[in-house]
């Protein structure tokens, strides 16, 4: 009786260590890079020269495309991956989502093919995330405090009736300027320069 042979074709892929290097100009080299992935058991090596700064990376993203289930991304440090924390995590869940793992030589805390990595890892996302929203918190209670005074920062506009008191307290020769500022709750610069309309209007009406 004859066996029936297995189908090559659907044959599972085997994982595979992958590596990524890049350097920033065509005038630097990646044999340094390169030969550490090969040292580190990498069985394909992407490469590229060009600027972290740009948006597309061909090699990057035809490794990104080729990774299978169980693979694992060696890079020789977090630098030549992204250039600022948002875009390191971007990529990183994009390896996960292909469910491959990745380390980094340099930063050894980065290994997820390993329990203790994958929790080094979340930690660090969410600190990161942490750390995103408090500026977004903190930018928007600074833009809502802005609006609520009414311009770009400083103190809150003073009323007209504010304003015609310390005028008032000025005219008397009584006050001195610092006892006007602390009974009106108005500002230095804010009591001089309603002096100085009233002295301008005062001067235009004269010529008038």
């Amino acid at each position: 009786m004859l066996k029936p042979q297995k189908d090559s074709n659907f044959a599972p892929k085997r994982a595979m260590t992958i590596g990524y290097a890049r350097v920033s100009t065509t005038g630097q080299n990646l044999d340094g890079q390169c030969d550490s992935l090969r040292q580190a058991g990498c069985e394909r090596i992407y490469s590229e020269k060009i600027s972290g700064a740009k948006a597309q990376r061909p090699e990057l993203e035809r490794m990104l495309d080729a990774l299978r289930e169980g693979d694992t991304v060696v890079i020789t440090e977090l630098t030549r991956l992204g250039r600022s924390v948002k875009e390191l995590f971007a990529i990183i869940e994009r390896v996960h989502e292909a469910g491959a793992s990745i380390k980094s030589l340099r930063e050894t805390w980065l290994d997820t093919t390993t329990p203790q990595g994958n929790l080094l890892f979340t930690i660090f996302a969410g600190l990161s995330q942490f750390e995103r929203d408090l500026i977004r918190q903190r930018t928007k209670a600074g833009l809502e405090a802005a609006r609520a005074r009414g311009r770009n920062g400083g103190r809150p506009k003073a009323s007209s009736g504010k304003i015609e008191t310390a005028l008032k307290m000025y005219d008397s020769k009584l006050h001195t300027i610092a006892d006007i500022t602390d009974a009106t709750g108005i500002s230095r610069a804010t009591l001089y320069r309603a002096i100085d309309k009233r002295k301008k209007q005062i001067d235009i009406s004269i010529k008038q």
